[in-house]
């Protein structure tokens, strides 16, 4: 059973996540003007929270831990996929996010980065049975659901009512209260550089992604911010998730996996050029990109690397590189982008695909066990939700998820995001430090509107 309420058409989702934004775990995932579908809940019937070996679930039963894998323990809370709906991306079920450290639950690495998040759990996903979509292709909106909690229908009338009536002005925005400071110095960072160099020189890796973290003390609603983020920079699979021990703000680029009725698709990035100071320097930067050898053969790994990944979870000869090395251009930067497809195989869905793809190879390095090892032994804390991923699992199986690249966390009197790149034998060190920050730019821009705001 589907229910379906249109809604007015809105270029802009901000307004319809106002209305919602005070209910539990209010989450946006947010084409940012770029992609076809704004998702939109909130008031989950159940969520699991995952912290090193046991997860929380609190649903109907009441609340229990489970030292199971996360992966189950969501498969037995959808149940068995149900068929999708043509045009609707997602009608309930499994939204939220999957933290890089996550993967500890199922890869040995090093314990010498210090664990800085234990109030941000590494696994946070509500299971929700209705949802906001706004398609952007056909200027249509609507509630939607298929009925599967017998409490949803009696909630979706006062949705509809909170959609229909003028949210009440926010109070409380964001406020910067200290300068941004980073886990690395510059001379760390070129000491821990020069440490990958090594471990690349005696063939222990081709490639490692080296990042740092940026904090500051932080107070107040980070949603003014997470407006004034996709403005500045809009990002195709962007979200805020407002949770009960995190505000997230997420500009990704980066589409980590998508399943639509068993078609799979990866959109790894690797290559980054900053936007030029004029038209022609930015042709000529995005056309440096485009033929840079270095960068190509980067790309090329990663895309070597997912093909592998993908084929543990898709049948057999179904992996194909669709696009190799297009260039798409966002407000800051340029990036290099491939396209890999597949087919899920007949006993696997998009959870297995997820696990045994995760975290992405496109923010690791190849292989991609050496390059986890490593990044844990050289970056200073461990890196909690930054390179793992958010998005959706439906009722009916499909999924989409972005590279949690470009992502904020507020929580525990304080923000901070990471960025990196990756390292191979011929990087430049003072040329990856730089793109590192070049990749940041929107953010310090963001967050510079906030600092010492009264």
């Amino acid at each position: 059973m589907l229910y379906s309420t249109p809604l007015p058409y809105v270029a802009h989702a901000g307004g319809y996540y106002a209305a919602i934004a005070q209910l539990p775990w209010a989450t946006w995932l947010d084409s940012g003007g770029m992609g076809r579908y704004d998702i939109l809940v909130a008031q989950p019937v159940a969520t699991l929270t995952t912290r090193a070996e046991l997860t929380e679930i609190n649903d109907r039963a009441g609340r229990h831990l489970s030292a199971d894998d996360p992966f189950t323990l969501l498969r037995r809370q959808l149940g068995a996929p149900i068929p999708n709906i043509r045009d609707i991306p997602f009608c309930g079920g499994a939204l939220g996010y999957w933290g890089y450290d996550l993967a500890r639950r199922w890869t040995k690495l090093p314990v010498r980065s210090r664990q800085t998040e234990q109030t941000v759990p590494d696994m946070a996903v509500g299971i929700f049975d209705w949802a906001i979509v706004i398609d952007h292709h056909e200027q249509e909106a609507r509630l939607v659901s298929r009925l599967l909690a017998p409490e949803t229908a009696d909630i979706l009338p006062t949705i509809l009512a909170r959609l229909h009536t003028p949210p009440p002005p926010r109070q409380d925005d964001l406020r910067i209260t200290s300068p941004l400071h980073s886990n690395l110095s510059h001379d760390e960072y070129r000491l821990a550089f020069a440490k990958i160099q090594d471990y690349l020189n005696a063939g222990d890796c081709y490639q490692v992604n080296l990042a740092q973290r940026f904090t500051a003390d932080a107070t107040g609603d980070a949603l003014s911010a997470y407006l004034a983020l996709r403005t500045l920079t809009p990002s195709p699979y962007a979200a805020f998730l407002n949770l009960p021990y995190a505000q997230i703000l997420s500009a990704s680029p980066e589409r980590f996996l998508s399943v639509r009725s068993g078609k799979v698709e990866t959109k790894p990035i690797k290559g980054t050029r900053q936007r030029g100071t004029d038209a022609q320097h930015d042709a000529c930067l995005k056309q440096d990109l485009r033929n840079n050898s270095k960068d190509r053969a980067e790309n090329l790994m990663i895309v070597d690397l997912l093909r592998n990944d993908l084929s543990r979870s898709c049948a057999l000869g179904s992996v194909q590189v669709q696009k190799l090395f297009e260039v798409e251009s966002y407000a800051n930067v340029h990036h290099l982008v491939s396209t890999i497809s597949g087919e899920l195989a007949a006993d696997k869905d998009a959870l297995a695909l997820l696990r045994n793809c995760f975290p992405g190879g496109s923010i690791t390095g190849a292989p991609k066990q050496r390059a986890m090892e490593i990044i844990a032994q050289l970056e200073p804390q461990r890196r909690g939700l930054y390179c793992g991923a958010i998005g959706y699992i439906g009722w009916d199986g499909d999924m989409d998820s972005n590279i949690a690249i470009r992502t904020l966390i507020h929580a525990n009197g304080e923000i901070h995001f990471s960025v990196g790149g990756g390292i191979v034998a011929d990087s430049n060190v003072e040329q990856e430090y730089q793109e590192t920050l070049d990749k940041a730019a929107g953010i310090f821009k963001t967050l510079a509107l906030f600092q010492n705001k009264t």
